[in-house]
């Protein structure tokens, strides 16, 4: 399996993983897969001052700023398979 492939089987993993991961780990898991998706972030940050999700959504991807498509993706498969043991 190519990089590729082995981030779409992770992404569908992340979808059945046996317990529900903690806030931290679900916005690291975001922004990787953004990062990874995506490459740097690409939208304005949220004007909404009390829409604290979608700051700390935009801020995690944000954080990433920089790291390759490549390693973002290799990040979040690795991720997904250690939450999955």
């Amino acid at each position: 399996m190519d990089l590729h492939q082995l981030f779409d089987q992770a992404i569908a993993d992340s979808k059945t993983l046996s317990e529900k991961p903690s806030n931290d780990t679900l916005l690291q898991l975001y922004s990787l897969y953004k990062q990874g998706s995506e490459g740097d972030v690409n939208i304005d940050a949220p004007s909404n001052p009390f829409d604290f999700v979608a700051k700390a959504k935009f801020e995690a991807w944000e954080a990433l700023k920089g790291k390759s498509k490549e390693q973002a993706m290799q990040d979040y498969i690795d991720l997904v398979a250690k939450l999955k043991s």
